[in-house]
């Protein structure tokens, strides 16, 4: 591995672990404010690894991704959607 995809592995270790920190930032959130969430990154996952000619299933992905199982960290972390967090999705995505 060349240093600079050492240090973008690194980087996005780095961001696992922050997004870990704050289980309070909620999917829809991040979905709202940057058009993508720990889901997205769990589907990326699965795509680049199909690229590479590896075999991922997205329970595993999103593993890797939550650090845990996905059921498990929704059952201690995910909040609802609340009414005003879906109206400001909704409406960002109507515009795609």
């Amino acid at each position: 591995m060349d240093k600079q995809t050492e240090i973008e592995a690194a980087v996005f270790r780095r961001l696992l672990a922050h997004l870990d920190n704050r289980k309070d930032v909620q999917n829809i959130d991040l979905m709202i404010l940057a058009g993508f969430c720990r889901n997205c990154f769990s589907k990326w996952t699965v795509a680049e690894a199909e690229k590479l000619g590896v075999e991922i299933d997205m329970d595993t992905a999103r593993e890797q991704i939550y650090g845990m199982p996905y059921s498990e960290w929704q059952e201690k972390y995910q909040l609802p959607a609340t009414e005003e967090q879906m109206a400001k999705f909704n409406a960002l995505n109507k515009h795609k």
